[in-house]
């Protein structure tokens, strides 16, 4: 975990001093454009894990293979889709409406062809990443991801010696990792699992049932990806590439320090799922309760010395961070806390199968973010509103993800509050207070002696408080175990 983290962030590094900021503000908002088409992706992708792993825990066999074969062919459709949105109105807009320097538009549509080709890629590989998941390989999970961080580290040392334009020669490397690490975990599934021995199989109904729920969730994950992608591209309309860099370098370290909790979730979820369809509530509630609190503490760990020493780092780092990433990054953290406690939350919702006013109404709620970021923006000028907004609604959707999760499993909204929620204020609260009188200790201290004393002081008060205010004696057992098989491993 630590080496994916290290890896990502010194890739990122390398990249952005290669690139320059123009050029890397003008891949992450190509990426951007590419995965706005992902609404598809990821519908059918939360569809695949939910049914894939509900049939792994009513123990059919014979529905777990035509399952999985009927979501390969859906997949393929999706894929398809995606490239002829994406060469039409997604060109359009990339050589008509993004503020970039036309001296670049060729490397540019270099960079948005390879990601289109790599998004479907990855479009067609969610069967069986979700399969893997379902079936709790994550030791397998975690060497690949290993693997394909690995790879990306050898991408930079090509890219650093290529005599070739160097925003070319990343978008073709990457393409080329994308399939590398796709053929990897399919192999592994062919060789290990039946049901993913592909024969085409198509049974009217089972059809109408997965593009049913994923219809429902299309929705959903259109405001998902339109939150997201849209931010930036707001941004890229107002203050240009330099602030897309700095968003870019934001969603780097984002989605590093993310991957602290999403393993752990992951590897929860399809427990939460076969916990319903064995039509055990009791254990589901407890997976569902203990899923948010533990995902937010062992989050707080990772996030508190980052927050607190973000201005060093980022220049060690990347030496000249482009402006404003200092409060983008902090501002992303906070955010992504109060996001994680919503993980288990939407699992829970999505075990049940009946999504269709879940989705709808929360997925109304995101994608209000960008309408009200545009018209914030135009009126006071001011690029980090993006986040202040975004962190509102991420908070206000827990409340509503909380009222669905009632009427789909029945789950008591006031035990949720005290036992979940109460318990993580007390403890940012308990921490924040003791928190700031330590700052006042190393404001003698400057550099890496700042960074080492602050770090290791505010890591130990933060789990003295977790273990003393914010976990039961069960659910502390559960934490050490945690500690040693999903993160040290």
């Amino acid at each position: 975990m630590f080496l994916t983290m290290g890896v990502t962030l010194y890739t990122s590094r390398v990249v952005l001093n290669t690139l320059g900021v123009s050029d890397y503000g003008a891949y992450s908002v190509i990426g951007g454009v590419v995965a706005t088409f992902g609404f598809f992706k990821m519908a059918m992708a939360s569809a695949t894990q939910r049914f894939l792993s509900f049939e792994i825990g009513t123990g059919n066999l014979t529905k777990l293979k035509q399952t999985f074969c009927a979501t390969v062919n859906i997949h393929i459709g999706i894929a398809v889709l995606i490239l002829l949105l994406a060469e039409t109105v997604g060109l359009w807009f990339v050589n008509h409406k993004l503020n970039i320097d036309h001296e670049r538009m060729e490397a540019v549509n270099w960079v948005y062809q390879f990601s289109i080709l790599s998004f479907m890629v990855s479009v067609m590989q969610v069967p069986y990443n979700a399969l893997i998941i379902a079936r709790e390989r994550m030791n397998i999970y975690a060497a690949y991801s290993i693997i394909e961080v690995l790879l990306k580290l050898m991408i930079v040392y090509l890219l650093v010696v290529s005599p070739f334009d160097k925003l070319k020669t990343y978008a073709v490397l990457m393409f080329g990792v994308t399939v590398l690490v796709a053929l990897m975990y399919r192999i592994y599934c062919i060789r290990h699992f039946m049901e993913s021995k592909y024969r085409f199989y198509y049974d009217a109904d089972l059809y109408k049932i997965l593009m049913s729920y994923s219809g429902w969730s299309l929705f959903g994950n259109i405001a998902a990806v339109a939150r997201v992608q849209g931010s930036n591209i707001i941004l890229n309309l107002f203050f240009g590439t330099t602030i897309n860099a700095a968003y870019g370098i934001t969603s780097q370290v984002n989605s590093a320090t993310k991957l602290f909790v999403s393993n752990f979730q992951v590897a929860l979820n399809p427990q939460i799922i076969k916990s319903y369809a064995q039509k055990d509530l009791i254990q589901n509630h407890k997976l569902i309760f203990q899923g948010s609190k533990l995902s937010f503490f062992l989050l707080f760990l990772i996030v508190c010395p980052i927050w607190f020493n973000i201005d060093f780092i980022l220049k060690v780092w990347l030496k000249n961070p482009p402006e404003y990433t200092s409060i983008f990054v902090r501002l992303a953290l906070v955010n992504l806390l109060v996001d994680c406690i919503s993980g288990p939350l939407m699992i829970g919702i999505q075990a049940t199968g009946k999504i269709k006013w879940y989705q709808v109404v929360v997925g109304l709620f995101i994608l209000s973010d960008l309408p009200i970021t545009y018209l914030a923006i135009k009126v006071y000028n001011e690029p980090i509103l993006s986040y202040i907004v975004t962190i509102t609604i991420t908070f206000l959707s827990l409340t509503l993800r909380l009222y669905f999760l009632k009427k789909g499993v029945f789950i008591n909204i006031l035990s949720f509050f005290k036992q979940v929620l109460l318990k993580i204020v007390l403890v940012v609260f308990v921490c924040g207070f003791f928190g700031i009188y330590g700052a006042s200790l190393f404001i003698p201290y400057e550099g890496w002696i700042k960074l080492i004393v602050s770090s290791v002081f505010i890591t130990i008060l933060n789990m003295l408080v977790i273990i003393l205010i914010g976990l039961s004696k069960s659910e502390l057992n559960f934490f050490k175990k945690l500690i040693v098989n999903k993160i040290i491993k």
